[in-house]
């Protein structure tokens, strides 16, 4: 059985990953409940609800709470609800600053993703950001800041102007505004920021330059 604290925690689960589309995080759920002084109280009542048969967990992948569909508990169920989920491979982290970070495809782990957020996972991944240089941009309702995770659509090679591209320059992965100018061809890569520090890329044909997709979500650590 569970308490009464475990159900509104379970309902909260809920609702929240109805209106984000992902599972709150540990200290999104202290926070709300107010137990930031107790955080392990979360765990504890996370694990309950776990072992009681009502979530499901995975240890060390971030927002990987999802909810049994079958589980009789007075709230809405994961199937009608929509809120049953995929997982998405990390590859890593993507520097959103200068292009420092080597792309190194080794899985680190699994971002559980609500299926009402991608009409499809294959050819989909996610990273993890690291830098600052890209916290104005915005996809959907959600910036792009440090530590989150961004969903890269790797079968999206032709980007347009304005769209958020992963691209890899001389081994190296950063995530940037896509401008080509249409009567000369540059290219060049813009970050959007509160840093002014960050400048434009431009590339050259010197350059070992490819684009390895298009961000298409953000999920916010």
């Amino acid at each position: 059985m569970i308490t009464k604290k475990q159900k509104e925690i379970y309902d909260f689960i809920v609702s929240y990953a109805k209106d984000t589309g992902h599972a709150p995080s540990l200290e999104e759920i202290a926070e709300h409940f107010s137990f930031l002084a107790y955080p392990s109280s979360a765990y504890y009542h996370v694990k309950k609800l776990q072992d009681e048969g009502y979530i499901k967990r995975e240890s060390n992948i971030p927002r990987s709470i999802g909810i049994y569909a079958d589980k009789e508990i007075k709230t809405p169920f994961l199937k009608n609800a929509g809120l049953d989920s995929i997982r998405i491979p990390i590859l890593g982290a993507v520097n959103a600053g200068p292009a420092t970070i080597f792309a190194e495809e080794n899985i680190e782990g699994y971002l559980k993703v609500s299926r009402s957020l991608l009409n499809r996972k294959d050819g989909i991944f996610a990273l993890r950001v690291e830098g600052d240089s890209m916290n104005k941009a915005r996809i959907g309702k959600n910036d792009i800041e440090q530590g989150d995770f961004v969903l890269v659509d790797s079968q999206y090679r032709n980007p347009k102007n304005d769209d958020i591209v992963l691209s890899v320059i001389d081994d190296c992965a950063n995530i940037k505004k896509f401008e080509k100018d249409s009567k000369t061809g540059e290219v060049k890569l813009v970050s959007e920021s509160t840093n002014p520090k960050h400048k434009p890329i431009f590339i050259s044909s010197k350059d070992d330059f490819m684009i390895n997709g298009k961000v298409i979500n953000v999920i916010k650590k």
